[in-house]
């Protein structure tokens, strides 16, 4: 999803209230001192920030210099915030040790990796500290009655973005063992609708979906040779079929969180 608005697009499509939802059944609560893993435009560090007062402290993270300096911009205003540039990948140990480390929406872009990626935040953690996983499964696969000349690309699509751009479409049923492996203790699952789309849509979620296809399909453009009209006309048809009532759209989300051992 890198493209110049991905910040804005990350701000736009957070909602709030879910993100406290979330947090609170994660175990957050005040006094934490927090990584949040992928922070992107930093409206989610914000809103946990705000949950862990008083007295808690949280660190953003994110590979993208672009975005952390988005964070810093809009969401940085508090004693207790901060934000640095950082790949996942790395040690991550000199950050210091956490009660909490949040990862939301970031197993999702590491197809290969995620097995390090995970294994560096959980080194991060404290003994008996939280891990908590946040990601989607069957992403952007599950539309109904999507035409099947409109369907086979979107697979196509997801399929290039596994295979080039190290995207994975079910992220989020992996979760699970990823804490069994590293053998956490007390872990629990949730599965909820990310997506949840039926009738008329709100411009947040037109919004996201169609830069969610307007990126992809500069990924992905030769896919679009044998679409009647070429990727422009496969665009206009994805933006009528959200814009019909009728559509159903869903997305399944997990979190999964677990108590690193002592």
């Amino acid at each position: 999803m890198e493209h110049p608005d991905e910040a804005l697009r990350l701000d736009i499509k957070t909602d709030p209230e879910v993100v406290k939802k979330q947090a609170h059944w994660c175990g957050l609560r005040p006094g934490m001192k927090v990584l949040d893993a992928g922070c992107g435009s930093g409206k989610v560090t914000y809103i946990l920030y705000k949950i862990i007062q008083p007295g808690g402290e949280i660190v953003g993270v994110d590979y993208s210099e672009e975005r952390i300096n988005y964070a810093k911009k809009y969401y940085s205003n508090e004693v207790g915030i901060n934000y640095r540039v950082r790949d996942l990948r790395s040690d991550l140990k000199d950050l210091g040790q956490f009660d909490l480390v949040w990862a939301r929406f970031v197993l999702e872009y590491n197809l290969e990796g995620y097995t390090k990626i995970v294994k560096r935040l959980s080194d991060c953690l404290k003994p008996g500290g939280h891990l908590c996983l946040i990601d989607l499964d069957y992403n952007c696969l599950t539309h109904y009655n999507l035409p099947d000349k409109m369907e086979n690309i979107l697979f196509k699509i997801m399929k290039k973005l596994e295979v080039e751009h190290n995207f994975d479409p079910y992220a989020g049923r992996k979760l699970y063992s990823h804490l069994y492996d590293l053998d956490y203790q007390d872990i629990r699952l949730d599965l909820s609708a990310h997506h949840l789309l039926y009738g008329y849509i709100n411009d947040r979620d037109m919004f996201t979906w169609l830069k969610k296809m307007e990126v992809v399909s500069l990924k992905a453009g030769e896919l679009f040779e044998n679409y009647p009209g070429g990727k422009d006309s496969f665009f206009n048809d994805f933006k009528n079929f959200l814009l019909n009532p009728r559509r159903f759209t869903y997305t399944p989300l997990i979190i999964c969180v677990g108590t690193k051992p002592s």
